[in-house]
């Protein structure tokens, strides 16, 4: 099975188009947030649905240093996954997503209903966690939102859209799951998996 976007390269930066953050002048907002562009080939015979995730293995593990003025996380910081979307169920006829198609903009609160291919369902983000506590940006963030790494990490994060076909039409998870729900779910049940990744920074030193 293959992944591919035609909206970056396979291990080179993502454009800010499909981020959620983004430079502005000496200091940083919000981008277009839209989806990438992502399609896929070779699924093996029995697939009965697909599971797409994008997890950035690169987020910084002390969050309190994140934007904190004077500080820089240093690139050998510890690293832990933010997970930026989880998509399920999506049906074996699908082999691609248009860019756009599914997030276009940031949506304060998270998109409660996230537009999707029919018949899949998307959970929430790590987002959700991140801006509890915010009252302007708080709430259940499902679907797709995009990068927005801390503008003073030293590392360049990599941002990995896996695909899982699975051998189930609906995966046994409801209502507000994450990604840590469906990993479970899908044991056993994963006949192929494949990825494709961009990377991205805000810090002058290494934004790309």
């Amino acid at each position: 099975m293959k992944i591919r976007s035609d909206s970056f390269e396979n291990g080179k930066p993502i454009p800010a188009e499909f981020a959620a953050g983004q430079r502005e002048g000496d200091g940083v907002g919000f981008a277009a947030n839209r989806n990438p562009h992502l399609a896929w080939s070779d699924a093996p015979a029995g697939t009965r649905s697909f599971v797409l995730l994008c997890i950035d293995t690169d987020a910084p593990t002390v969050p309190g240093m994140a934007g904190k003025q004077g500080v820089e996380i240093p690139a050998d910081q510890p690293r832990a996954d933010f997970v930026h979307w989880a998509m399920v169920d999506v049906p074996p006829a699908v082999d691609a997503i248009a860019a756009g198609s599914c997030s276009d903009g940031v949506v304060a609160h998270g998109k409660s209903d996230p537009k999707g291919p029919e018949g899949a369902r998307q959970g929430l983000n790590d987002y959700t966690g991140w801006f509890d506590g915010n009252a302007d940006l708080e709430g259940k963030w499902f679907g797709y939102d995009g990068p927005f790494p801390p503008p003073n990490d030293l590392r360049l994060h990599r941002y990995f859209f896996r695909l899982f076909a699975l051998d189930v039409d609906r995966l046994p998870v409801a209502g507000d799951f994450t990604a840590a729900d469906v990993f479970v779910a899908m044991h056993g049940h994963v006949l192929a998996e494949a990825s494709v990744h961009g990377t991205y920074g805000l810090h002058p030193d290494v934004a790309g």
